[in-house]
């Protein structure tokens, strides 16, 4: 898809294109809204612009659209429109041992537990075991400092695939 196609669609296909970046609806609404966009420099601002105008629940949203991190059963099913764009994103578990595979669960079930939301990190290019350290790092934070966390992480995650699926 080029920055031409993107600009040339309908609200209804860019709503669907925009949200295979990104699931929350308020800034994807800011995406369709914003178009035509003049380069791809002007999409990617608008993207960090939008991502500042939404909310706690907003963020949430966003981050109901992820498995959670080595969650091969989550992976499969989750969300099937962001199965194109995000392949290979969480490449990283799939050469992990079945040690660390559990330990990535029961704190993913830790975190889910104590937060309310579960474990978003940006996992493009990271080891099973570098994803274990940082979920391990954050489970003490506060929940409102894990919100300012995850909502930072779905932001790289939303401008990885939105270059993604510009490529």
């Amino acid at each position: 898809m080029t920055l031409n196609d993107i600009n040339g669609l309908t609200a209804d296909e860019a709503f669907s294109w925009f949200e295979q970046c990104c699931a929350s609806n308020v800034w994807i609404y800011h995406m369709v809204n914003a178009r035509p966009y003049q380069d791809v420099e002007a999409l990617t601002e608008q993207a960090k612009e939008a991502w500042t105008k939404c909310s706690h629940d907003d963020y949430l949203e966003a981050f109901t659209a992820h498995p959670m991190i080595g969650d091969v059963d989550s992976l499969r099913k989750k969300f099937a429109n962001t199965k194109a764009i995000a392949a290979g994103e969480q490449s990283g578990t799939a050469s992990a041992s079945e040690s660390v595979l559990h330990q990535l669960k029961e704190a993913n079930h830790a975190y889910l537990d104590k937060h309310g939301f579960i474990f978003i990190i940006c996992a493009t290019g990271l080891s099973a075991h570098t994803m274990l350290e940082a979920l391990q790092a954050r489970l003490p934070n506060s929940t409102q400092e894990e919100i300012r966390n995850a909502a930072a992480e779905q932001l790289k995650i939303t401008l990885l695939r939105i270059n993604k699926a510009l490529e």
